[in-house]
């Protein structure tokens, strides 16, 4: 029986092929580095797969060596849980590397007129529990006016990422708990009232879950009435068919999101399996493409795919950590 921890001669032997797994918003910026990177160097093209931030960790937590995943796509931070995970299967040494920024919008599509709303009112209208009279009740709010008169008077339809995206849980973390935690708070402190936590999402209609997040945009074509969660990135490869609502005052753009303007905005990164640095022709390479002033630079190729850069300082102390890791 293999001992945790420990590598085979098999699992230790140079493999030339890295392997990537992860995050749906990451895919589109990892996929295109690996050409470039492909095409620059000798170097096999890498095997970029688009899972999910929640499925990419935990396959790149699975072990060291073998045929695991050299580096994970994520669009949050790695959990202490994650982390515990990795640890308890021999992934004891992960370099975290931040490529840009993201964020998330609450989008419908062009032709549609949008509308402002506070983070507030946007938990109200997707929490499966909101307080109404002093107490938690089941979601009563039908209606965008029914939450606020000064909002249009248009049916609650959210589609947005279902559980185990990246997004989703960027959109609990940065929504959800925040408006769980103030109508707790407008409670007294208790939410005892309802059996359900109130960072549920309702189900009666107000939200559909999606796995795939590009059919967000054909859902959003087929019903102007809806609107979605999505990142930032789509609204730049899409601007013709979508555009995004201002949340609390703020539209998101390529200066509000880095700068924390923005309040949905967030960054995203990559985690190196710091093991396979050794083993797998090129992973240091990869990574220091991934954030080469060619790629990552104001004016580079994952710019033009969506990727909102780090601002200069951020970068040149990510490329300091890459450079690390080809010693």
């Amino acid at each position: 029986m293999p001992v945790p921890g420990l590598v085979s001669p098999a699992a230790a032997a140079t493999r030339d092929r890295i392997t990537i797994v992860g995050s749906s918003t990451v895919y589109p910026f990892s996929a295109l580095v690996a050409k470039h990177f492909a095409k620059a160097g000798p170097f096999s093209l890498p095997d970029v797969q688009s899972t999910s931030t929640a499925e990419g960790i935990r396959l790149f937590c699975a072990g060291a060596g073998g045929t695991t995943p050299d580096i994970a796509n994520a669009s949050r931070p790695i959990t202490d849980a994650e982390r515990a995970n990795c640890a308890q299967n021999g992934v004891r040494r992960i370099a975290g590397v931040r490529i840009g920024y993201d964020s998330l919008v609450l989008a419908n599509a062009v032709g549609t007129v949008s509308f402002n709303v506070s983070l507030g009112q946007l938990w109200q209208a997707t929490a499966a529990f909101v307080p109404v009279g002093g107490r938690l009740v089941p979601n009563p709010y039908r209606s965008w006016h029914d939450i606020d008169p000064a909002l249009p008077d248009r049916p609650i339809r959210l589609i947005g990422p279902a559980p185990g995206h990246g997004t989703r849980d960027a959109f609990v973390e940065m929504v959800m708990v925040p408006g769980c935690r103030a109508a707790v708070a407008a409670l007294g402190g208790r939410h005892e009232d309802s059996a359900a936590s109130c960072t549920d999402f309702r189900r009666d209609g107000g939200w559909t879950d999606v796995d795939n997040m590009e059919l967000i945009l054909g859902m959003l074509a087929g019903n102007h009435e809806a609107m979605g969660i999505l990142t930032y990135s789509y609204t730049e490869q899409f601007g013709n068919r979508i555009h995004a609502a201002t949340i609390d005052g703020i539209t998101p753009s390529r200066v509000t999101i880095p700068s924390g303007i923005y309040p949905m905005s967030r960054p995203l990164l990559i985690y190196v399996k710091e093991a396979h640095l050794g083993t797998v022709t090129g992973l240091a390479d990869y990574v220091a493409e991934f954030l080469s002033f060619c790629a990552a630079g104001a004016h580079g190729y994952l710019a033009d795919e969506g990727l909102v850069p780090l601002p200069v300082s951020e970068l040149l102390a990510q490329r300091a950590a890459a450079a690390r890791l080809q010693r």
